[in-house]
């Protein structure tokens, strides 16, 4: 199977009459970013629905530091300033409380969609595209950091902020300015940072490794998740089929498609596993998401290793704990 990379399957976007073997893709760019535009608004409506679902679930870092939200009461150790002391609490018996309040400290998260032109497929098996849902994603999780009181930024597109209209922000910025490429690129993320990142992830491995490697050299911590039409994980095909590559054009007619389906598992199963030992090695995290299913199950995956993430860079930025984990 060929592509834009080693693996890309040639049949992420079906064959229209206008487009002609060898005819320039740029006409189809021009209408992918109409249809953006035009469906943003509609996608950020979804995103704010499931960003409501997940927010139940949705809290802070867990951890004792400034801030103004209580988070719990503790004894009082011999030796501790007095002045911590929940005189109130600890008249209810007799033993002396501390009353601990919930650290909070604007941590950023980037975020980043692929919107590259294979991302627009959708087989009989989902109802939304893989770039819809990766946009809606990228919309909720906006929305759901911010409410936190996070910053957050899309490389190239937004700097970040922490601002409750997060998402709203995001999704303007989106209609004027189009991610370019399905990664961000060698783009400074800074020190403590987070990135997460809502793509298929068929690109050339050389290309994802060196992302990955640049981000986590310059101590960004970062989450990959891979979003995949159902079709592209069972190949139904069957007798001859033709397929074609969005990304360059190239068309591949496969006489007895059913006998490619074994070697394309095989294949797609190796590419993630070295994703999978790419990520867990500099300590990065990697959730495989398919389109049929809902959205907010990958948000909810996320949501703790956020959680710990933050946790983990502040300790780190105050001198209490050591390096990636």
């Amino acid at each position: 199977m060929t592509g834009r990379g080693t693996l890309k399957p040639p049949f992420v976007r079906s064959l229209t009459d206008a487009e002609e073997p060898g005819s320039s893709l740029s006409p189809q760019l021009m209408r992918d970013g109409r249809e953006l535009a035009a469906t943003l608004p509609d996608l950020l409506i979804e995103a704010r629905r499931v960003a409501l679902t997940v927010a139940a679930g949705w809290h802070g870092r867990r951890q004792s530091g400034p801030g103004e939200t209580f988070w719990q009461y503790r004894p009082f150790i011999t030796g501790e300033s007095i002045a911590g002391i929940d005189w109130r609490r600890s008249a209810r018996d007799d033993h002396l409380y501390i009353r601990e309040q919930e650290w909070e400290s604007a941590h950023t998260v980037w975020l980043w969609p692929d919107l590259s032109p294979s991302m627009a497929f959708r087989s009989s098996l989902s109802n939304v595209t893989k770039r819809d849902r990766a946009l809606v994603l990228t919309l909720a999780l906006a929305d759901l950091l911010s409410r936190g009181g996070e910053r957050v930024g899309m490389p190239g597109v937004l700097r970040p902020a922490a601002n409750r209209d997060a998402a709203e922000r995001l999704g303007a910025a989106l209609m004027h300015v189009r991610p370019d490429g399905a990664l961000p690129g060698d783009t400074p993320l800074g020190r403590f940072s987070d990135i997460v990142v809502f793509a298929d992830l068929l690109d050339p491995l050389d290309e994802i490794e060196a992302f990955v490697r640049h981000a986590a050299d310059a101590g960004t911590r970062g989450h990959l998740i891979q979003i995949l039409d159902p079709v592209e994980e069972t190949f139904p095909f069957t007798g001859r089929s033709e397929f074609r590559d969005p990304e360059s054009g190239l068309r591949v007619l496969a006489g007895r498609a059913e006998e490619w389906r074994a070697a394309y598992g095989e294949r797609l199963k190796a590419r993630r596993e070295a994703l999978q030992r790419l990520v867990g090695r500099i300590g990065w995290s990697m959730i495989l998401h398919h389109t049929d299913r809902p959205a907010a199950e990958p948000l909810l995956s996320l949501h703790r290793r956020l959680t710990d993430g933050g946790n983990d860079a502040a300790a780190r930025a105050s001198g209490n704990g050591g390096g990636r984990r």
